[in-house]
């Protein structure tokens, strides 16, 4: 089972562009992030740049509107993510609380869509689906 950990640091929705964590955070999540790498269950991971650099395109007016970040309406954003593929929620959410996150850090935990987790209909609507992903990742 895949899931995917994403970090959401409270007060980061107003971080000024270049805010970089403390070198001593950055060697506790290392540590973290080996130790999932060394069990077999990490895929992937990254941090996020603040949202004050990014921009966000919403669809309300059935057209694409761009808007730059910073976001005054968004209470809470990510700050990073890891993939990763474990035998259980219980497994994952495990992993979670071994992360050396601070007091104003929160970990959500999701399980990834697989195709066999879709009705057949569906199924056969996104044929060539996984075709497409394995190609991505090369």
């Amino acid at each position: 089972m895949r899931f995917m950990m994403l970090m959401i640091p409270k007060g980061y929705e107003a971080a000024q562009p270049g805010v970089m964590p403390d070198a001593a955070a950055v060697a506790a999540m290392m540590k973290y992030n080996e130790a999932l790498q060394q069990s077999g269950a990490l895929i992937t991971c990254d941090g996020l740049h603040p949202p004050s650099i990014g921009a966000r395109v919403s669809f309300d007016t059935g057209r694409p509107v761009v808007t730059d970040g910073p976001f005054a309406e968004v209470k809470e954003v990510l700050g990073g993510y890891w993939m990763i593929e474990v035998a259980s929620r219980e497994e994952a959410i495990a992993w979670a609380m071994r992360c050396p996150a601070g007091p104003n850090e929160i970990i959500e935990i999701r399980q990834v869509q697989e195709m066999a987790d879709f009705p057949a209909d569906v199924q056969a609507e996104a044929a060539g689906f996984e075709a497409m992903q394995a190609a991505a990742r090369r």
